[in-house]
């Protein structure tokens, strides 16, 4: 056993110089030549030593030396591979896009996926990974770059989608006044034609919503191409800005009625700016 210990973390060694991080046990009962017993027994101990992580089953995160307080690299490091090893499309999107897009006014506590699979949350060390199921992926794939990390690539939306995503996945971006903060910071990345060829494919609730957001913050050059596309699919409908928007306590409705984008807001935004 512990022959088997030690075989295993002299691979992990050879791994990182070699400038891999992952690893399924297959592999590295086929590479050390253990069984499968032998191995789960001497990965269990070098998880407990911080040495090894596993966000899956079979699926192994190695840990470096330089990330052994944090109790894992960050997840650019293997979410590729994850997501390899789960077989769903996926790009890392909302707050954390926005973030690597250089909306860093405020700094986000998760890193957050959009996938066409459902899957439960990763604690990885001190990061916490959240996926969020989406159907249809292969109109937003057409939205999504591949960016470089450490350790390869990852799949990253791009400012439009992400802009998009921000409106559809509401709860997930913090609410209408942390959207309108993280939009102005974004919007100087989102090309027109991009946002308006992807709003396509989207609920036009959402889209209503966005275009005024963006006009709202001063941004309404980059609105023309979507809404003209919007105009075109059929008459727009009356939608509501924010549904939590209301304040229970307000002894008046201060709401404001936008013609451009059929947007209702009983309250405007506050971003903290």
């Amino acid at each position: 056993m512990v022959r088997a210990r030690q075989s295993l973390s002299k691979y992990l060694d050879r791994l990182l110089s070699e400038g891999r991080t992952v690893f399924t046990a297959s592999e590295a009962e086929n590479d050390l030549g253990i069984g499968h017993r032998s191995f789960l027994d001497a990965a269990e101990r070098l998880q407990r030593s911080r040495k090894l992580l596993t966000p899956r089953q079979g699926f192994y995160v190695v840990v470096p030396p330089q990330y052994a307080g944090w109790g894992a690299p960050p997840p650019t490091w293997f979410i590729d591979a994850l997501m390899r090893r789960e077989d769903a499309p996926y790009y890392v999107g909302l707050l954390k896009a926005a973030e690597f897009h250089g909306a860093t006014h405020q700094g986000v506590m998760q890193f957050q996926v959009v996938c066409g699979k459902r899957l439960r949350e990763i604690r990885a060390g001190r990061s916490v990974i959240i996926f969020y199921f989406r159907k249809a992926m292969d109109h937003p794939l057409a939205g999504v770059d591949d960016r470089k990390t450490d350790t390869g690539t990852m799949k990253i939306s791009s400012a439009a989608l992400t802009a998009l995503d921000l409106l559809r996945y509401p709860q997930a971006s913090g609410g209408i006044d942390n959207i309108a903060t993280v939009l102005a910071d974004l919007a100087p990345a989102i090309e027109p034609d991009t946002l308006a060829s992807l709003s396509t494919r989207v609920e036009r609730s959402v889209v209503q919503r966005l275009g005024y957001l963006l006009d709202w913050i001063g941004e309404d050059h980059r609105t023309g191409p979507m809404l003209d596309s919007l105009r075109s699919q059929a008459p727009l409908r009356w939608t509501e800005l924010d549904r939590d928007g209301r304040d229970p306590d307000s002894t008046s409705d201060p709401s404001v009625r936008d013609p451009k984008w059929r947007i209702h807001a009983h309250r405007l935004p506050e971003p903290d700016l």
